[in-house]
């Protein structure tokens, strides 16, 4: 008998009731309602309406304005993670001590020590705790973690909930070997997806922590070849004729979720994660298992880390409910009431100018087109041509009418805390007020920010779960601040019983962070606090292109110019000759540049170019 959390039956009736409670949430249920929202956001507003095929329907979509401002807001600024491990000591100067090493490291002056001792010591862990905060922005970049974020966010604020899902991939290459010769390639990485909370099953629904749900099934439509694959795999091939295609779409995300290729053979695939409690109940593993068609795909293995592997963020949170709400259900009857006033407006404007044509039959015989120009033929009286042709005259439209429309719209905007500062529609005339109206505007959404950090947190503990638990003997690439890449020795296997935490920096958004950077530089330089070089390796990068060339030339220079200027050894005990303060003038210095060196002195401020040349006077000359 199959254990009971593995049961391929009971896993299919926990689907159905959990897919059942969801449709009974709201007034249309969570996969209509979802629906209706994501035909807002984009446009598709005038879905199924029946007012036929000559009257305009215009949208002025306000919801994606909204959504669009607010999802910027949250996500627009830039993140860092730092772990550290619990119980540690983190002293200044063990910082200090790090800090030094990873930089003789970097620059190929010493390697990284080894960790021979049983027990890792304090530096040994602030150590690995640093290189894994570094290690973080790495595989940041190879999964395409801004993307995802995206995604997440705008999952949340259509749907209410926005989910990312890790799990570990063991047939991504890694490009590095175990062995010295390179013939032993180390496989497997993480990898991570957004899920619609649409496939998303919680097994009890009234808690909102993740890690605290007692299982969680995920929903998945595949081909029906690619499960029978995944059977195979796993030597569950007994009842592989059992898995044969369904049409079991109505619990999809999206509007086309529901509408498959014709031939498409496709099946849901379920994966349960859950928790297995030892006999003591004081721990547990969390354990994953796929059935279809209730049949086992794969039964039950250690998916090998200690937390679910699910981060979930919520737009809106509602009482004893694990399903975020979105902030699009309840501003459709707005965006309806918008759309069905500004219709009318422009259908009485084009009544007004194209009024109704009202033609007597019986004296008009030929076609009439109402174009411009047309000669009607009428054969008759004064009085039979006045009564021939004659236009019905709509009734006054009260200009009141589109002041509402604009009052509406406004007081829509304003609020959802999207007004017309925080959108950038105001004249720049007094910048102060227009950015304490714009920070009045976002802070509300503080407490949205402060959900989508603590998601990231969550996803940063899991990715560390992966580290420590799958990783082994492997080394973790890191990359400096000033482009060099370097690789520290890992074994997850030592640092498998910390405490790791995560905690997120936040940094100012790239395009203000950028601008006051530069202004606090030059303020600093002009007061001569920072001399050229410390300036252009604070310059923000991308500032001054190849800056990096620029200081090795300028360095290169000044020691071929200090040696060049140094006074000859004395002879006989006598005193060097002093040398010519004129030897090499401002131009010369300036004409010894390379030609791309040349171009980038061109760009730079005034000011720091006339401090690079007093530098490299003051040197002895050359640049």
């Amino acid at each position: 008998m199959p254990d009971k959390w593995c049961d391929p039956q009971r896993i299919m009736k926990e689907y159905n009731d959990a897919a059942s409670y969801k449709a009974a949430i709201g007034t249309r249920g969570l996969y209509e309602q979802n629906k209706v929202n994501e035909r807002f956001m984009v446009g598709d507003q005038w879905h199924g309406a029946k007012c036929g095929s000559d009257r305009p329907l215009v949208r002025h979509n306000v919801i994606k304005r909204i959504g669009d401002y607010k999802m910027a807001v949250v996500g627009s600024n830039p993140i860092a993670v730092n772990y550290s491990a619990d119980g540690v000591p983190n002293t200044l100067e063990l910082q200090e001590g790090i800090q030094k090493i990873r930089e003789d490291v970097s620059r190929g002056v010493e390697q990284i020590p080894e960790f021979t001792e049983e027990i890792p010591s304090s530096e040994e862990i602030n150590i690995v705790m640093s290189a894994l905060s570094d290690y973080y922005r790495v595989t940041a970049e190879r999964v395409k973690l801004d993307d995802l974020k995206e995604q997440v966010l705008r999952d949340a604020y259509v749907t209410g909930t926005g989910v990312l899902y890790t799990y570990w991939d063991p047939h991504v290459r890694t490009g590095l070997y175990a062995d010295e010769r390179r013939q032993t390639a180390i496989m497997g990485d993480i990898v991570c997806e957004t899920i619609d909370i649409e496939d998303v099953y919680f097994g009890d629904p009234s808690i909102v922590d993740v890690q605290k749900q007692p299982y969680i099934i995920l929903a998945q439509r595949k081909q029906v070849d690619e499960i029978r694959r995944i059977m195979k795999k796993h030597h569950q091939s007994t009842n592989i004729e059992d898995i044969k295609p369904d049409s079991n779409t109505q619990y999809q995300a999206g509007e086309y979720g529901e509408n498959e290729q014709t031939g498409t053979k496709r099946a849901t695939l379920l994966t349960k994660l859950y928790k297995e409690w030892d006999k003591d109940g004081k721990d547990y593993k969390v354990k994953a298992v796929m059935v279809c068609n209730g049949v086992t795909v794969r039964s039950e293995w250690d998916i090998g880390i200690r937390l679910y592997p699910i981060a979930s963020f919520r737009w809106e949170r509602r009482k004893n409910c694990a399903y975020g709400e979105s902030e699009v259900t309840y501003l459709v009857p707005n965006q309806i009431a918008i759309n069905r006033m500004i219709t009318a407006s422009v259908w009485a404007v084009m009544m007004m100018g194209m009024p109704i044509m009202l033609v007597n039959g019986d004296i008009v015989r030929v076609p009439v087109t109402n174009e411009p120009g047309q000669i009607i033929k009428i054969n008759g009286s004064i009085n039979d041509v006045q009564g021939a042709v004659r236009f019905l005259n709509p009734p006054n439209f009260s200009p009141n009418f589109d002041n509402n429309i604009s009052s509406l719209i406004a007081n829509t905007l304003t609020q959802s805390g999207a007004n017309d500062s925080a959108l950038g529609d105001v004249n720049p005339e007094n910048t102060s007020a227009i950015i304490a109206v714009r920070e009045a505007a976002t802070m509300p959404m503080q407490t949205i920010q402060n959900r989508f950090y603590s998601f990231l947190e969550d996803a940063a503990r899991i990715w560390a779960e992966f580290w420590v638990m799958h990783y082994g003997k492997r080394s973790l690439k890191i990359e400096e601040a000033d482009g060099s890449v370097w690789y520290m020795p890992f074994d997850g296997e030592r640092y498998k019983d910390l405490l790791i935490t995560a905690r997120i920096d936040i940094g100012a958004s790239t395009l203000w962070s950028e601008a006051q950077s530069i202004r606090t530089l030059d303020n600093l330089f002009e007061r001569q606090v920072i001399d050229v070089f410390q300036y252009l390796k604070r310059l923000p990068k991308g500032t001054v292109p190849n800056v990096n060339g620029l200081l090795r030339e300028m360095q290169q220079a000044n020691a071929a110019a200090a040696q060049a200027t140094a006074p000859p050894p004395a002879v006989d005990g006598g005193t060097a000759p002093a040398a010519d303060p004129n030897m090499v003038t401002e131009q010369e210095v300036v004409d010894g540049l390379s030609p791309e060196m040349r171009q980038v002195f061109d760009s730079m401020p005034e000011q720091a170019r006339t401090a690079l040349l007093k530098n490299a006077m003051g040197q002895g000359g050359v640049v």
